[in-house]
C-alpha cells in the first residue's frame, strides 16, 4: 500500500514561544542519537519542563503517557506507543541525558524523570531524601501551547525593546514564570502597563513570600496597589 505523503509544514507563526535548549546537545549529543523515538522524548522533556508551573524540574511517566501527540507519534496503537516511550525513555537515562527516580520495586509507570543538569541533579537528590515532589496537577499537553512571558508582555505591556528584552531574561533566571504571569496580569487588571511597576510586585513577593492565593479585586485591593506600595512605579 502506497504511503500517502505528509501534511506540508505551514512556517511558523510570527508570534511564537520559544523552548531553551543548550548547546551541549547540539554539539554532544545529537551526533550520537539514532532513534527517532529517543530523540522526539528528550525533545519533548525540554518543551514540557518549561510548561511546568513555576518550571519544576522533573517529569512522570504520566506527564508523557498522558500527551495525545506524543504517544501518537510513538506508535500506531496505544500498546506500541507505551512500549516506544518506555525504550526511548530507558535509553535517553542510559544515556546520561535523563536521570530517573525510583522506589524500591515500584512499577515503572510510576517513574520521575530528571534532566541531568545541576538544577535535575539537586532536584533528585531532594526527592530521594523526601524533601521534594513533583506537583500533581497535569502537564499542558503539545495541542496547549501557552504564550511565553516575552509574547505575553508584547501583547499586553509594550514594545518589547532589547532593554525590556534582557530584563525579562533576568527575571526567568530569578523568579518562578508563574509569578513573571501572574505580575504581569495584575498590573493589566490595574491598567499599570509598564515593566518597573511588574519588576516592584516580584521583588517584594521575593522578600516576603507570596502564598499563591488568589488575590482580591476588592476597590480597597486596587487601591493598594495603585497608590499604595507600588504606586511610585505607576506612570501617570
Amino acid at each position: 500500500m502506497k504511503q500517502r505523503p505528509p501534511t506540508p509544514f505551514g512556517g511558523f507563526p510570527q508570534k511564537s514561544s520559544s523552548v531553551r535548549i543548550p548547546t551541549a546537545f547540539f554539539t554532544q549529543l545529537l551526533p550520537q542519537i539514532h532513534d527517532a523515538n529517543e530523540l522526539k522524548v528528550i525533545l519533548y522533556t525540554f518543551w514540557a519542563l518549561e510548561q511546568q508551573e513555576g518550571n519544576a524540574p522533573a517529569l512522570r511517566w504520566s506527564d508523557y503517557a498522558q500527551d495525545a501527540r506524543l504517544m501518537n507519534s510513538l506508535g500506531k496503537t496505544a500498546e506500541q506507543a507505551e512500549a516506544a516511550l518506555q525504550q526511548a525513555l530507558l535509553a535517553a537515562v542510559q544515556r546520561g541525558v535523563l536521570l530517573q527516580g525510583n522506589l524500591q520495586g515500584q512499577d515503572p509507570r510510576q517513574a520521575t524523570f530528571f534532566l541531568n543538569s545541576p538544577r535535575g541533579r539537586a532536584a533528585l537528590k531532594a526527592w530521594q531524601e523526601h524533601f521534594w515532589q513533583p506537583n500533581e496537577p497535569p502537564l499542558p499537553t503539545l495541542a496547549d501551547e501557552r504564550p511565553n512571558i516575552f509574547q505575553l508582555y508584547e501583547e499586553n505591556i509594550g514594545p518589547l525593546t532589547p532593554l525590556i528584552a534582557e530584563r525579562l531574561r533576568e527575571a526567568e533566571e530569578t523568579y518562578p514564570t508563574a509569578w513573571i504571569e501572574e505580575a504581569m496580569r495584575i498590573a493589566i487588571e490595574r491598567n499599570v502597563r509598564n515593566w518597573r511597576y511588574i519588576e516592584a510586585i516580584l521583588t517584594r513577593w521575593q522578600e516576603e513570600g507570596r502564598d499563591g492565593a488568589h488575590r482580591t479585586k476588592s476597590e480597597k485591593d486596587q487601591q493598594r496597589y495603585i497608590e499604595g506600595e507600588f504606586g511610585k512605579f505607576v506612570e501617570h
